[in-house]
C-alpha cells in the first residue's frame, strides 16, 4: 500500500503539490513565530539579568535587606573561593561577582580644575578575565557607538549621553568621586576608552562600565563583591530550574544570627518580575495557541477539500475490489506522508530563519524612539531563540491537522454506497 500511495503523490502533483506547500508555510510560520515571542520575552528577561539579577544572584542577607542602597559595606567577602565553589556545586551556570556603586564622576579642565560634574552609576564587571563570558552578555561588540573595549583595570565606557553631557573625549581621563567599602572617602582616576549605547531609556543617561579590578582599587574591595550573578550557559532564563536552585541554595545557609551568610535570589524575585515572568509565560502560550488553532483549521478544512474532491476515485477504487477500510486508511497513509514532507521542509525552512534573526536580530529603535525618556528598560532589538521544542512543534499542524482533516473527509466513505459514489463520478 505504502509503494502504491507513494507512486500517486509522485506522479498526480494536483493532489499532492499544493498541500505540501502550504504545510510547509504553515509549520514555517508556527516554528518562526514560537522562536520569535519565546526569544522577545527571554530578551527582556536577559537585559534585567545581566544589568541587575543574572539568572540567579548570591549577596549577603544584610546586603539584600538594603541593596537599594548599593551597601557595599555589607558585600560579600572571599569571592574569589565561593566562586569556584558555585562552578563545581552548579556546573549548569556560570559566575561572575559583580561591584555596584555610584557617585560624582569629574571631569578636570587643562590645570586639573572641576570643569564639569556629574551622577554616575557605575558597574564594575568581570571583563578581563580569561574564562569572562561578560562582553557576550553585554552585547558590546554591537553597541559600542565609539573607541573600543575595556582593556586595562583603569579603563572605563562611558554611556553615550553621558559622555555628551559631560563633553567626555576618548583619552580623558575622569575621577569618580565616592565612598569606600569602609565608608571612607575616596577618589580614583579612570581613562574614557569608549562609549556605548544600550537602548535601554534613562540607564544609558549616567553609566559606566569598568573592570571588576578597577573597581575593586577604587573601592578597596580586594576579593570582594557586592554580588555574584549566576547563568546558564545557554543564557536562557529557566524559571522553573532558578527557583528550585534558589530554594536548594537558601535551605543550607539558615543561620539567622549571621546577617552576612549567603543568600541567593532568582530573576523572579528581582523588582517584582514574578509577575510580569507569570504574565509573559501565559501570553506565550495563549498567543501560540491560537496561532497553532488558526493553522490547525486551515490545514484541517484543506483535507476536508482534498477528500470531498475525490468521492469518485473511492467509487472507482471500490468497485475494483477494494474494501471501505482499505480506501479510507490508504488515504490516512497519503496524508500522513503529504504532512511528513511538509514538515520537514518547514522545518528545514524555520529553523534557519529563526537562527538568522536570533543572531542579526530585528531593529526596532526607530519605533521606540520615545522611550528613551521613559523609566522603561528595554533593548530596541529583538531576537528570536532556537530552543529544542521548535525541531517537533511543526508536527502538531503539519501532520496531526492534516491527517484530522483527512480522517473527518474520509469518514464519508462509509456513509455512501458505491452506487451513490459513481453517480457522483458521472456529475
Amino acid at each position: 500500500m505504502l509503494k502504491f500511495v507513494l507512486k500517486g503523490i509522485l506522479r498526480d502533483r494536483s493532489r499532492s503539490l499544493f498541500p505540501i506547500i502550504v504545510v510547509s508555510l504553515i509549520v514555517a510560520l508556527v516554528i518562526f513565530n514560537r522562536g520569535f515571542l519565546v526569544g522577545t520575552m527571554n530578551g527582556m528577561f536577559r537585559d534585567t539579568a545581566v544589568i541587575s539579577s543574572g539568572h540567579v544572584k548570591i549577596m549577603t542577607h544584610a546586603y539584600q535587606e538594603e541593596s537599594q542602597l548599593l551597601p557595599n559595606d555589607l558585600a560579600l567577602m572571599n569571592v574569589d573561593e565561593i566562586v569556584e565553589i558555585l562552578h563545581v556545586v552548579y556546573p549548569d551556570y556560570f559566575w561572575s561577582p559583580k561591584i555596584s556603586f555610584a557617585g560624582l564622576l569629574d571631569l578636570p579642565d587643562e590645570q586639573g580644575e572641576t570643569k564639569l560634574q556629574g551622577p554616575v552609576m557605575v558597574y564594575g564587571i568581570d571583563f578581563l578575565s580569561s574564562e569572562s563570558r561578560q562582553f557576550e552578555l553585554w552585547e558590546l561588540e554591537k553597541r559600542i557607538v565609539s573607541g573600543q573595549m575595556i582593556q586595562n583595570p583603569n579603563d572605563a565606557l562611558v554611556g553615550a549621553k553621558l559622555a555628551e553631557k559631560l563633553g567626555l573625549s576618548l583619552g580623558d581621563r575622569v575621577t569618580y568621586i565616592g565612598t569606600t567599602m569602609n565608608n571612607a572617602f575616596t577618589t580614583f582616576n579612570f581613562t574614557v576608552v569608549g562609549t556605548f549605547n544600550l537602548g535601554m531609556g534613562p540607564l544609558d543617561k549616567q553609566m559606566m562600565l569598568v573592570d571588576i579590578e578597577g573597581a575593586r582599587l577604587a573601592l578597596d574591595m580586594e576579593d570582594a563583591a557586592s554580588e555574584i550573578l549566576g547563568f546558564k550557559h545557554d543564557l536562557y532564563y529557566d524559571d522553573d530550574a532558578s527557583v528550585m536552585m534558589r530554594n536548594q541554595f537558601n535551605a543550607t545557609h539558615l543561620d539567622t544570627t549571621d546577617i552576612f551568610r549567603s543568600s541567593m535570589i532568582a530573576l523572579r524575585d528581582a523588582n517584582q518580575m514574578g509577575t510580569m515572568i507569570d504574565l509573559v509565560d501565559w501570553s506565550v502560550f495563549i498567543i501560540l495557541g491560537i496561532f497553532l488553532l488558526i493553522a490547525m483549521i486551515v490545514l484541517w478544512n484543506m483535507g476536508i477539500m482534498s477528500g470531498l474532491r475525490r468521492y469518485g476515485e473511492m467509487g472507482i477504487r471500490l468497485a475494483m475490489g477494494e474494501t471501505k477500510g482499505q480506501v479510507y486508511r490508504s488515504l490516512i497513509l497519503e496524508s500522513v506522508i503529504i504532512g511528513t514532507i511538509g514538515t520537514i521542509i518547514g522545518t528545514l525552512i524555520g529553523l534557519p530563519l529563526t537562527y538568522y534573526v536570533q543572531e542579526v536580530g530585528i531593529d526596532y529603535s526607530a519605533a521606540f524612539e520615545n522611550l528613551n525618556t521613559t523609566t522603561m528598560i528595554m533593548s530596541t532589538v529583538f531576537y528570536t531563540q532556537v530552543t529544542p521544542d521548535l525541531y517537533y512543534i511543526g508536527i502538531i499542524p503539519g501532520v496531526l491537522a492534516t491527517v484530522f482533516g483527512t480522517m473527518l473527509a474520509g469518514r464519508a466513505i462509509y456513509k455512501r454506497e458505491m452506487a451513490q459514489l459513481f453517480k457522483e463520478l458521472e456529475t
